[in-house]
């Protein structure tokens, strides 16, 4: 993995990251915790709860992607690289690495054209069943002409679609620049997890030593 941000912004960015994904998971678990209760201890049912779910979960592996190329946590398969000589070996991930540019792009370009009419001759278009929250009323005045929305508007839930390839296009260049400069070595993290198992328990290790330092010093 990559090294944590040493600027303020830099960490404030990864805080709200993280933290924009666990929020996520954790509201899409208990939606569908709720779901589940409802409907087997109440034989009832949250008539929004799988469309909403299936929006949670669309959003936090979209914005998930990126984020893991951001700290370079992709899996992959590294066999082929490592037999290589370094020069060809840098060549090949720096190759990989502008395919990835040029897919990334691709999927923004195809997302941003898909989005676009939802949100202006489309801005009608209403989701199934997640009703709109009333603090959100003020878009149909600008997007809806004024006509109040019963469920929220397709291009809330869809706008996640341009955001998060604009981002993995963003962190692709941001890793190739890495690799060319040669403070990265591969797009990946690699095959064996047993690297990643060590590196963190390294770290977390580092960590409770610091943390025992500071303790005693303040003794």
């Amino acid at each position: 993995m990559t090294a944590a941000p040493k600027s303020a912004i830099g960490r404030l960015i990864n805080e709200i990251e993280e933290s924009l994904i666990a929020i996520l998971l954790g509201l899409m678990t208990v939606v569908t915790f709720a779901n589940v209760v409802v409907r087997y201890g109440f034989n009832g049912n949250i008539l929004w709860a799988l469309e909403t779910t299936v929006f949670l979960f669309a959003w936090m592996v979209l914005l998930g992607a990126s984020y893991c190329v951001k700290i370079n946590a992709h899996l992959g398969v590294d066999a082929l690289l490592n037999v290589m000589p370094a020069g060809m070996r840098r060549a090949v991930t720096i190759f990989a690495a502008l395919c990835c540019i040029t897919f990334a792009v691709l999927l923004f370009i195809g997302s941003w054209h898909y989005w676009y009419p939802f949100v202006t001759t489309q801005a009608w278009y209403e989701t199934d069943d997640v009703p709109m929250p009333a603090f959100l009323q003020f878009l149909s005045d600008i997007f809806n002409e004024g006509e109040r929305y019963e469920k929220i508007p397709r291009f809330i839930p869809y706008f996640i679609m341009p955001l998060s390839t604009a981002l993995l296009s963003l962190r692709f260049l941001q890793a190739g620049w890495r690799i060319v400069n040669g403070s990265q070595l591969m797009l990946i993290a690699s095959h064996e997890a047993e690297d990643m198992v060590e590196e963190a328990s390294r770290k977390a290790e580092a960590e409770e030593a610091a943390q025992n330092n500071a303790n005693e010093g303040t003794r």
